[in-house]
């Protein structure tokens, strides 16, 4: 062992980031291992990204080649159907798991859209609504941590919209600290033909009530002025009352509204882990490119005492009191599966989860301003919970500030595909104009229910550029996923008949690798890039990886925290949620590192003459200039 901590977090995402700068922040000494390389800001990556003509999400950021990332290019639709997969995941179908992600400084919360909506209370009961499984903590348990992580990110959204809208429960004198991104002019011009009117869900008896609602977001906007917006206390947990400072920290430029979230912010203005590693305390030190290959832990205890990484050419180890695992569901599950750690339920790499995407492009008879706004400002949320999901997936519609960007190709793809036809001049100016200003999209975020038969697995045959086995998934879409695809594309339908839209949307077999056939009808789909359920969390052992603090079962001091641990993904982004139970498995973290370093009593030497004189206390105290005691050297995992 080269070095004592702490804890040690692998990973520098979103959850990493968070749990380092909680934990940092009570005078804990924590070591961040990141098997990418450091990231540019969002105004660089984006310079990048023009520089280099377009490209996948993770184009503009540097590559470790000792640590592939994955990506939506790594996928090809074949022309008489099926998919072909190449790259860092082998995939085993039926069908693709159809998201990628990046290992770099920052994690995929370098890619991600920015759009931060809380699950709503139903969907920490899907087991109970007959498809899933349940939460072992509820709606109400993560409330608390919902607002610390709204004011860690910076979220603007107007609280009293998402109640009315959303069936959202937040304290009633409660303020988000931004307010919320203005509409889009496609969200007014939408609002304007769809507010108060009614579509029908074939899976639902009633109508549904339409009502475009802004959505929340965590970039920089305008503050909550005359508002007091939750803080944290001094162990952790939220506190009321903490005065208004620059929320997700940073003091970053406003939104420029530039439609160019992903792959990066241009104006740096939408939240990324780079801003919480900004606030890290003395105490907490980051290396990239250390590839962590093992957890070591003692098989007699269960206790973890540190990990194995690969950084230069040499293997490394470091010794900590807490091993907290941040390194994205499928990698996570990847490292306890090579750690041979953590499954005693037989659900470790289980219940891979995304939020299938189905799409839906259009041409407005008038133009309404595509490529204005962040990409995506406003949505439907009629179809997020209801009678209707114990019949079909649930879904929520995101209207889509990017024209056909993700839909269909980008502004440049329709100038060449004009050019073909021989315009020139003038006449290809008008056209263009005419045709990109009056695009639109929608998206359908399905909600994918928890199934052991999609999942993680080492491939026995296949491995990384350090010669460790590398991702293997297997993936498929439930019928009830199915019906929920049908249905949106019957909700799609009367909205274009409702906005007197010109529909464009169409799934050529070799443009879509996620395409499939239900009930006669062709649906296709992309991934979300919302990894999850890899290592659930439950209430028992024998039917779950982690508890409901994101700590593993047989392993007290290791935890895998991240949106592998949720049970179900609802139909929001998940960042937020992950967000919220990093911070709050950070309490419980900061109470374990106190319980394991509380003054201890022994026996004085001596003759001893009463009680006073019987014992004498050793205290440990955490601090950046007093390390805890060395662990016994753990054990070699067979």
């Amino acid at each position: 062992m080269t070095a004592r901590w702490d804890a040690v977090v692998v990973g520098a995402g979103f959850a990493g980031s968070l749990v380092a700068h909680r934990l940092g922040a009570q005078g804990w000494r924590v070591l961040v291992l990141e098997a990418g390389r450091s990231a540019p800001t969002g105004a660089q990556a984006s310079a990048a990204h023009r520089a280099a003509g377009g490209g996948p999400p993770t184009s503009p950021y540097p590559h470790n080649p000792e640590a592939p990332s994955p990506d939506v290019t790594d996928l090809t639709g074949l022309p008489d159907g099926g998919f072909t997969a190449t790259g860092y995941l082998r995939q085993y179908g039926p069908l693709p798991y159809a998201s990628g992600y990046l290992r770099a400084n920052g994690g995929t919360g370098l890619l991600w859209t920015g759009l931060t909506p809380r699950m709503h209370p139903e969907n920490f009961r899907t087991g109970d609504l007959g498809h899933g499984r349940n939460w072992p903590i509820g709606y109400h348990d993560l409330e608390p941590y919902y607002r610390a992580a709204e004011h860690e990110l910076g979220v603007a959204a107007d609280a009293e919209e998402q109640r009315r809208a959303v069936g959202l429960p937040m304290p009633d004198d409660y303020a988000f600290p931004m307010r919320a991104i203005p509409a889009s002019f496609l969200d007014r011009q939408l609002a304007d033909a769809l507010d108060g009117r009614s579509v029908r869900d074939p899976a639902v008896p009633g109508p549904a009530r339409l009502a475009v609602t802004p959505t929340p977001h965590a970039r920089n906007g305008v503050p909550t002025e005359g508002t007091r917006v939750n803080g944290t206390g001094a162990n952790g947990t939220p506190a009321e009352g903490t005065p208004t400072r620059r929320p997700g920290s940073a003091d970053g430029p406003l939104c420029a509204g530039s439609a160019g979230c992903v792959p990066a912010c241009p104006s740096g203005a939408k939240y990324t882990p780079l801003r919480t590693q900004a606030r890290w305390a003395a105490g907490v030190e980051l290396q990239t490119e250390a590839v962590v290959s093992r957890v070591l832990a003692d098989p007699r205890t269960g206790r973890a005492g540190g990990v194995e990484y690969r950084s230069g050419g040499a293997i490394h180890r470091v010794a900590a009191d807490l091993v907290v695992l941040a390194a994205h569901a499928i990698e996570n599950a990847r490292l306890l599966l090579l750690s041979g750690l953590a499954d005693r339920s037989g659900q470790l790499g289980r219940n891979l989860m995304d939020h299938p995407a189905l799409l839906t492009w259009g041409l407005m008879p008038r133009p309404v301003g595509p490529y204005r706004g962040p990409a995506s400002t406003s949505g439907l949320e009629a179809f997020r919970f209801g009678p209707g999901r114990d019949r079909r997936a649930p879904f929520r519609i995101e209207i889509g500030n990017w024209g056909w960007s993700w839909a269909g190709g980008a502004p440049e793809a329709e100038t060449a595909a004009l050019l073909a036809t021989g315009l020139r001049g003038k006449e290809l100016r008008e056209r263009l104009g005419d045709r990109l200003g009056r695009q639109f999209s929608l998206q359908f975020e399905l909600e994918q229910p928890a199934d052991p038969a999609n999942r993680v697995t080492l491939d026995p045959d296949r491995r990384d550029p350090l010669g460790l086995p590398t991702p293997a998934i297997r993936y498929d879409l439930s019928d009830y996923v199915r019906e929920g695809m049908a249905s949106a594309r019957a909700v799609s339908d009367q909205l274009f008949a409702l906005l007197g839209a010109e529909d464009h949307t169409a799934y050529p077999a070799d443009g879509w690798p996620g395409r499939l056939e239900h009930r006669g009808e062709v649906h296709g789909y992309r991934g979300a890039g919302h990894a999850g359920g890899t290592h659930l969390m439950g209430d028992s052992p024998a039917t779950s990886v982690v508890d409901h603090w994101q700590r593993c079962w047989d392993h007290p001091n290791l935890y895998a925290v991240g949106c592998g641990s949720m049970p179900s993904l609802g139909t929001s982004n998940p960042s937020l949620t992950m967000a919220a139970l990093a911070l709050r498995s950070a309490e419980r973290m900061h109470r374990d590192l106190l319980e394991l370093h509380r003054p201890a009593a022994v026996t004085a030497p001596g003759p001893v003459t009463s009680p006073a004189t019987a014992t004498a206390t050793v205290t440990a105290t955490p601090s950046a200039n007093s390390l805890p005691p060395e662990p016994p050297s753990p054990s070699e995992p067979s």
